[in-house]
């Protein structure tokens, strides 16, 4: 359904043609226009044979290896499969080099997700945003047995993402769909603020009554190169934790996804000095950072506030360097621009060339910049 919508909003599919075909398996990609409840919407049809065989993560990205894939579209199709190998781990207990795909990594999902790696990647969007996630109700067939819904798979990829509800009896998001929006969105909000260019329709297989069986994806485009977007600020006051016990849950924060983490000393009744842990986050993930907080610091209560943040669009991009290629982050807003060098990349080089990080640091940042122009 995602790849139907977004060549429904105009991707070319020759291009996704051609990437599959690069693929040299027996995949064959066909679309049809079908209306689901009266309302007109591209589906996606994957020709392949059924396999019996199991295909490990490992499988799957040397198959993405082999394609004629741009470096975006590749790393795009390689976390989305790999977020789904981490929740198969989870779900089953065992190794990630030990999972194996069952449905995901049958012919039709490999190219469900390259296509929709690929169609991404060619709209060149900024940024992308979700309205919280219909995950049906009931039971469904897996390979491991009938599971509940959310199977238990999606459930673990959508964790900290806001579920709604739908009066439909049946799978309505499956793993491949969870892993997508999983890896592909920055923030989950009903209502997000732009001018609305183009609609994509993508159908799905089912045909229920109570609702169209769609998913619809916009394209549009902000009034400012400035983003808004919705943060919660999480506060809570101790005076009884070791640093330890802080520098861990710091660390918990962030794994969950918290944009920032940060403490400042404060003094406290009976005249105890203290800290101030406050944590910023998204809203979908305030309940999984509330509960970090609670069991890790045993504080007894946590305030919080919703702020509106202004944020320059970004990305991240490689760029080549006298001691290499180098992740930086880059953040724009009309001709305006910045460039930074990933932290990581350059204690990386100076451990390498045995130098002071400050000048790793300073030779990078002018390096980039000046590339950067070019």
């Amino acid at each position: 359904m995602t790849l139907a919508a977004l060549i429904d909003l105009g991707v070319d599919v020759n291009i996704i043609r051609q990437v599959l075909a690069s693929m040299e398996l027996p995949i064959t990609l066909e679309i049809e226009k079908v209306k689901r409840n009266g309302i007109a919407a591209n589906k996606v049809n994957i020709i392949a044979p059924e396999q019996d065989e199991y295909r490990y993560l490992a499988d799957v990205e040397a198959i993405l290896d082999r394609a004629a894939l741009t470096a975006p579209q590749r790393d795009l199709a390689k976390r989305i499969f790999r977020k789904l190998a981490e929740a198969e781990a989870f779900v089953h207990n065992m190794p990630l080099e030990k999972v194996h795909f069952h449905e995901v990594g049958a012919l039709d999902s490999i190219a469900d997700i390259t296509g929709v790696a690929v169609a991404l990647d060619l709209l060149k969007v900024d940024r992308i945003t979700s309205r919280s996630v219909p995950t049906g109700k009931g039971t469904v067939q897996c390979a491991h047995g009938r599971m509940p819904i959310p199977a238990p798979a999606t459930a673990k990829l959508l964790e900290g993402v806001p579920l709604a509800q739908a009066p439909v009896s049946g799978e309505l998001t499956t793993p491949t769909g969870a892993a997508i929006l999983a890896t592909i969105v920055q923030e989950f909000t009903d209502q997000p603020a732009f001018q609305l260019k183009r609609i994509g329709c993508g159908a799905g297989t089912r045909n229920p009554i109570e609702l169209p069986n769609i998913l619809r994806v916009f394209l549009g485009e902000t009034n400012e190169s400035i983003l808004v977007d919705t943060m919660v600020l999480l506060e809570t006051n101790l005076d009884d934790v070791p640093a330890e016990i802080l520098g861990y849950t710091q660390e918990k924060l962030f794994q969950a996804g918290a944009a920032d983490v940060f403490t400042i000393p404060i003094g406290m009744k009976k005249n105890r000095p203290g800290v101030l842990l406050s944590v910023l986050c998204s809203p979908a993930l305030v309940p999984q950072c509330e509960e970090i907080l609670f069991r890790e610091t045993g504080t007894f209560g946590i305030r919080k506030c919703t702020y509106q943040r202004s944020v320059l669009a970004r990305e991240s991009i490689t760029l080549p360097t006298v001691w290499g290629e180098v992740r930086v982050k880059r953040g724009w807003r009309g001709d305006f621009q910045i460039l930074t060098p990933e932290y990581e990349d350059c204690a990386r080089i100076a451990r390498e060339k045995n130098l002071p990080l400050r000048e790793v640091y300073a030779a990078m940042t002018q390096e980039i910049t000046r590339r950067g122009g070019e």
